[in-house]
C-alpha cells in the first residue's frame, strides 16, 4: 500500500514538514516580538512601577497601623520585594535600617520615597482613608473582643433580615476594629433610609469596649475643647471611632456645624494621641532596583548562538513528536484502508486500540460493517421472501390453467373466480412492492389537501365494515374535536387500512378494534387500537421490517405479506411524522401515527 503513495504525499512526510514550518516560524515570530515588545514593556514598567509604589506603601502603612512596633515587618518587605520585583528598605528617622529586601551592606537610594505614618497619612483615600489623615485600620484600643464581634455580628444579621423583610437588601462586612455593619447592595454605602420597625437603635450601641475608648477620648480632647471655649456645649460626644464621629450639640443650624468644623481638630490630635500606642513609629521607605545595572540583549555572536542553538532543538523535538504521533496515527489508518479493501462477502472488523479520533473511525467503520452485513442478510431473506410470495399465486395460476387445458376440469366460473383471486393477490404484492420502491427511491408522491380526522377515519371504517362483521369484531371511531391535517387522503386511508387490516386478521371473535384521533399540542395523533392476540416483546422491534411476520408459519392469506407496516412507515414519513407500536401479549396492540397539525376544512353547509 505505501508503495502506490507518492512520498510528497504520504501522511506521515506531510505531518513532518509542518511541524517544521511550524516551528521556525514560531521561533522566528517569538523573537520579533521580543524584539517589539520590549519597548512597549518598558513604557508600561515606568506606570506598573508608579502603582506598585502605591501599593507597597498602603501595605506597610496597614502594617505599621495594625502593629505597635515594626519587629516582624521583614517577611512583609521580602513578600512585596518579590511581587513587585523592586528593592524595599525601612529605616528609622536616624536612617538605621529597619528591614531591606537588599543584601546587607547595600547602599540606600539618595533618598526616601515616602514617610510610613499611619497617623498621618493620605495614600490610602482610595481605600477608605479618613479625612483626618488617619490610616483607617490602625483601631487600637477600639479592637472589640471575641465576644463583642459575635454579639455585635449576631445583631448585624438580625438587622438584615429586618431591612429584607422591608424590601431593602443588603449585605454584611466588617470594619478594622471587628464591628460587622450593613452595605446598602445599590449604593454600595451604609442605608440611607431605616425602616421604623428595624429601628431599635441595639446594631449601632457602643460595646463596653468602645465606650472605654471613646470615654479615654473624651479625655483626651478635653483639654484642647476647652481652650477652644467649646468644653461645655460639646461635652455631649457620643460615636463609635475610628470609622467616625456624630457630634451632636444643643447648638442649632450654621452655628453647630460652625462649632463643629472647630471641634474636629480637638479630636483628631486626642485620636493620634490614643492610637499612638498602638502604632509602629514613623519610618522612611526606601525604593530602587538594586546596584546591578539592567542588562540589555543584545545579538551578539554569542547570543547568536544561543537563538540558533534553541531555534535547533525546538525544530528537533517537534519533528521527533511529530514523528512518534504520525506514527500511530497512520497505523490504524492503514488498518482501516486494508480491511475496506477486503471482499465484501468477508466483513472484515478491525480492532479499536485508542479513544481518540482514529479510534472513533475505527467504532463508526466497525458499526458500518456490522449494518452492511444486516443489510444483506435482510436483502437476502427479502429476494427468498418476494420469490415466495411470487411463486405460491403463481403456481396455483399454473397448475389450474394446465389441468383446463388437458380437459381433467371445466372452466367453470367458480375456477375462474379462484385464479381471479390469485391474480389479485399477485397484483397485490406486486403493488405493494412498487409502493415501497417510490419510497425507497424518493419518487412516491403525495397529493396534499386539507383532511377532517373524522371523515378519514370515517372512510377508512366503512372501507373495511363488511371484512369487521365477518370476523364478528367491533370496529368504531373516537374523534375528540375536530382535528385536521394537510395530507394525501389516499395515502392516509391506505395506511390507515393496512393498519386495520392488520388489527382484524388478529383480533379474535368478540374483539373490537378502534380508530381514534386527537390533537396534542401541534400535532394531530392517529391511533388504530384492537384488543387482539397481542406482539410479544422480542418481536415488536421488528415489526416494521419487510416480509416480517411473528410466526413464520403463516402464509399469504392468513398472516399477510409483511409488506403492510414497512408501507405505513414509508407513507408516514413522507407527511413528516413518525409511527410507533406498543403492545402486549393476551391484551392487543396500538399503533400510534404522529403528524403535523393542520387546519380542518369547514364542513359543507
Amino acid at each position: 500500500m505505501s508503495a502506490r503513495i507518492p512520498l510528497h504525499k504520504r501522511l506521515l512526510v506531510r505531518l513532518l514538514i509542518t511541524s517544521g514550518l511550524i516551528a521556525v516560524c514560531s521561533v522566528a515570530a517569538t523573537a520579533w516580538l521580543a524584539v517589539a515588545t520590549t519597548t512597549q514593556a518598558l513604557r508600561e514598567e515606568q506606570g506598573q512601577a508608579l502603582a506598585d509604589d502605591m501599593d507597597v506603601l498602603a501595605e506597610l502603612s496597614g502594617y505599621a497601623a495594625t502593629h505597635p512596633d515594626w519587629t516582624g515587618v521583614a517577611a512583609t518587605v521580602r513578600e512585596l520585594s518579590a511581587r513587585t520585583g523592586r528593592r524595599i528598605a525601612l529605616t528609622a528617622a536616624d536612617r538605621r535600617v529597619i528591614a531591606d529586601s537588599a543584601p546587607p551592606g547595600t547602599s540606600l537610594p539618595p533618598s526616601a520615597a515616602a514617610a510610613v505614618d499611619p497617623l498621618h497619612t493620605d495614600t490610602y483615600s482610595e481605600r477608605g482613608a479618613q479625612i483626618s489623615g488617619i490610616d483607617p485600620r490602625a483601631v487600637g484600643p477600639y479592637r472589640l473582643t471575641e465576644a463583642e464581634r459575635l454579639k455585635v455580628a449576631a445583631l448585624a444579621r438580625k438587622r438584615q433580615l429586618c431591612f429584607s423583610r422591608s424590601g431593602v437588601e443588603t449585605s454584611l462586612s466588617r470594619t478594622p476594629s471587628g464591628r460587622t455593619v450593613l452595605t446598602d447592595n445599590d449604593s454600595g454605602s451604609e442605608p440611607d433610609y431605616v425602616p421604623d420597625a428595624c429601628a431599635d437603635g441595639l446594631l449601632n450601641t457602643p460595646t463596653p469596649t468602645e465606650e472605654k475608648a471613646v470615654k479615654a477620648l473624651k479625655g483626651l480632647a478635653r483639654d484642647c475643647l476647652t481652650k477652644a471655649g467649646l468644653a461645655p456645649r460639646w461635652a455631649a460626644l457620643v460615636g463609635t471611632p475610628p470609622t467616625g464621629l456624630d457630634l451632636r450639640s444643643p447648638a442649632p443650624g450654621k452655628l453647630a456645624a460652625k462649632e463643629a468644623r472647630l471641634v474636629q481638630p480637638c479630636f483628631d490630635q486626642a485620636r493620634r494621641a490614643q492610637l499612638e500606642p498602638y502604632v509602629a513609629p514613623v519610618a522612611e521607605l526606601f525604593l530602587g532596583t538594586g546596584d546591578s545595572p539592567a542588562v540589555l540583549f543584545d545579538m551578539s555572536p554569542a547570543n547568536k548562538a544561543k537563538v540558533v542553538g534553541t531555534a535547533s532543538l525546538v525544530l528537533a523535538v517537534t519533528v521527533a513528536a511529530t514523528a512518534l504521533v504520525a506514527t500511530r496515527l497512520v497505523r490504524p489508518l492503514r488498518a482501516l484502508t486494508a480491511a475496506a479493501q477486503q471482499p465484501p462477502e468477508l466483513h472484515v472488523r478491525v480492532p479499536v486500540t485508542t479513544r481518540d479520533e482514529t479510534g472513533i473511525l475505527a467504532v463508526a467503520f466497525n458499526d458500518l460493517t456490522e449494518r452492511r452485513e444486516r443489510l444483506e442478510a435482510q436483502r437476502k431473506a427479502m429476494v427468498s421472501d418476494i420469490a415466495h410470495e411470487l411463486r405460491s399465486p403463481l403456481t396455483n395460476i399454473r397448475g389450474w390453467l394446465e389441468v383446463t387445458r388437458d380437459g381433467v376440469v371445466d372452466p367453470d366460473p367458480a375456477l375462474l373466480a379462484s385464479l381471479h383471486d390469485e391474480a389479485l393477490v399477485l397484483q397485490r404484492v406486486i403493488d405493494d412492492l412498487q409502493d415501497l420502491a417510490d419510497a425507497d427511491a424518493g419518487t412516491l408522491r403525495l397529493h396534499r389537501e386539507s383532511v377532517r380526522c373524522d371523515e378519514l377515519l370515517q372512510q377508512v371504517a366503512a372501507a373495511h365494515r363488511v371484512a369487521a362483521d365477518a370476523a364478528r369484531v367491533g370496529l368504531r371511531t373516537d374523534v375528540d374535536g375536530e382535528p385536521g391535517l394537510d395530507a394525501d387522503p389516499v395515502r392516509m386511508r391506505q395506511a390507515l387500512g393496512n393498519l386495520v387490516s392488520n388489527a382484524l386478521r388478529h383480533t379474535p371473535a368478540g374483539g373490537t378494534v378502534t380508530l381514534s384521533a386527537r390533537r396534542d399540542g401541534d400535532d394531530i395523533v392517529l391511533e388504530v387500537a384492537d384488543t387482539g392476540t397481542g406482539i410479544a416483546p422480542d418481536d415488536l422491534p421488528h415489526v416494521f421490517e419487510r416480509f416480517w411476520r411473528a410466526e413464520k408459519s403463516r402464509s399469504r392469506r392468513t398472516g399477510g405479506s409483511g409488506l403492510g407496516l414497512p408501507i405505513v412507515r414509508h407513507l408516514v414519513a413522507a407527511h413528516d411524522g413518525t409511527v410507533a407500536a406498543a403492545s402486549e401479549l393476551g391484551t392487543g396492540s396500538v399503533f400510534t401515527l404522529r403528524l403535523p397539525g393542520g387546519r380542518a376544512p369547514r364542513p359543507n353547509a
